[in-house]
């Protein structure tokens, strides 16, 4: 039973096609020069205007101005690792990203067909299931822990009536739960590669 708020973000489980999820990742740059803002394992990225991938800075209540990647920009997927250069010239893998870190290349989770395990931030029912949510505060630098290097990221278990970012679609724990976990999609219209428009 799911008595502790303990998330992790977003965790790929397996397909929304029912084939299951076998590990493919899409490797996407970080901008070479640095990225100021820790990435941590389970959390939306969004792809920059410039190329990069960067953290989403939305947390999805909407698709338009709140959106992941901000005004109108979805996420391209879920970042589960990467490897970059240390201070000493050496790869270094990784399963989050320290900010300011050169040279480094993330690995995502861009199928926007995956779906993925996350804990909602209180009790949810069998009634969410179809029901949209989204990021129950900002991810940032510190939403996220340096030693595990996973997300802290809880999704919010009030519904949505907005089109937003997560669409509930099973439990995997008891309903009942104190911090039940979910199945979630990224919706098409918060997702990169399901939208009509570019960055």
């Amino acid at each position: 039973m799911a008595s502790t708020a303990a998330p992790q973000g977003l965790k790929p489980v397996k397909r929304a096609d029912g084939m299951p999820y076998a590990g493919a990742t899409t490797t996407y740059l970080i901008d070479p020069a640095g990225e100021a803002t820790n990435i941590f394992n389970g959390q939306a990225v969004t792809l920059g205007a410039d190329g990069f991938i960067a953290l989403a800075g939305g947390t999805g209540a909407d698709i338009t101005t709140n959106n992941l990647g901000g005004s109108g920009i979805g996420a391209i997927g879920v970042f589960v690792g990467c490897e970059y250069q240390n201070d000493e010239g050496q790869t270094v893998h990784s399963n989050y990203y320290p900010s300011g870190k050169l040279n480094a290349k993330a690995l995502v989770v861009d199928d926007p067909n995956v779906l993925f395990q996350a804990q909602l931030d209180g009790t949810g029912a069998q009634t969410i299931i179809g029901t949209i949510t989204k990021f129950a505060a900002v991810q940032s630098t510190s939403t996220g822990s340096t030693a595990t290097g996973n997300s802290n990221s809880a999704l919010d278990a009030t519904v949505q009536t907005t089109v937003g970012a997560f669409k509930i679609v099973g439990h995997v724990s008891d309903p009942g739960d104190a911090f039940p976990d979910v199945l979630v999609r990224i919706t098409n219209g918060a997702h990169m590669m399901t939208m009509n428009t570019g960055v």
